[in-house]
């Protein structure tokens, strides 16, 4: 699935801007104006980064990001922090507060696209083409490659991206709705019993030659690598 970027910003224009661009460059855009309105969405999406706005109406984007990286569940989404405020000072408190990155308004989109793709690169590799390794698997995401050892495994195109998302993130335990979000996507409604199936599948696919179950079933929880 392409990734999410929620998208905070209570100027419609540049909100709009922004999300041409994102949408242009093969990312899902949701949008939010302020900051309330975003803590909800953070709370209902599944999303893979999230670009805000420090001066906003009501709940300030400062708030908003340390209210995500209180969390655990959202901790880790990237937040690019962008304001008008250029002072070293406001940079250091935007930082500190939680924010993975900054960037002073006016802006490059170049730039920004740049970064939004540097931060996805560490927390979603898979989504940006980067090639990645579990043990002796190989997942090349850019040439839709899978290799266990010598041998190139057929995977169709669900369970190519479900391997993706797990080894993304090795060891994370995803529940069946999760897997429902990142590799169906929100908008489509499927039982969460396609899910098993699939595992199931893409199990069949990673055993092939006999090799050791690496998915590990975690009872009343979901699903994990390794």
């Amino acid at each position: 699935m392409q990734p999410s970027v929620l998208v905070v910003e209570d100027e419609q224009a540049q909100r709009e801007i922004l999300a041409y661009n994102l949408a242009a460059e093969g990312f899902r855009v949701i949008e939010a104006a302020d900051g309330t309105e975003a803590l909800l969405l953070i709370e209902e999406e599944t999303l893979d980064l999230i670009l805000l706005d420090w001066m906003l109406p009501g709940t300030s984007g400062i708030e908003v990001c340390r209210q995500i990286k209180a969390k655990p569940a959202f901790r880790t989404i990237p937040v690019i922090m962008i304001s008008a405020r250029s002072e070293e000072v406001d940079k250091v408190r935007g930082l500190e507060t939680g924010a993975d990155d900054y960037i002073v308004k006016p802006y490059s989109v170049i730039e920004l696209l740049a970064r939004v793709k540097a931060q996805l690169r560490r927390s979603r590799p898979g989504s940006v083409g980067v090639r990645l390794v579990y043990e002796e698997i190989v997942l090349d995401a850019e040439t839709h490659k899978v290799f266990r050892g010598r041998n190139e495994l057929k995977l169709g195109p669900t369970e190519f991206r479900l391997l993706t998302t797990f080894m993304e993130k090795p060891g994370r335990v995803w529940s069946r709705e999760q897997l429902l979000d990142r590799v169906w996507g929100r908008d489509i409604y499927i039982d969460t019993r396609t899910v098993d199936v699939h595992i199931g599948r893409l199990r069949k696919v990673l055993g092939h030659h006999g090799e050791v179950d690496l998915i590990r079933t975690v009872r009343g929880a979901g699903y994990a690598l390794g």
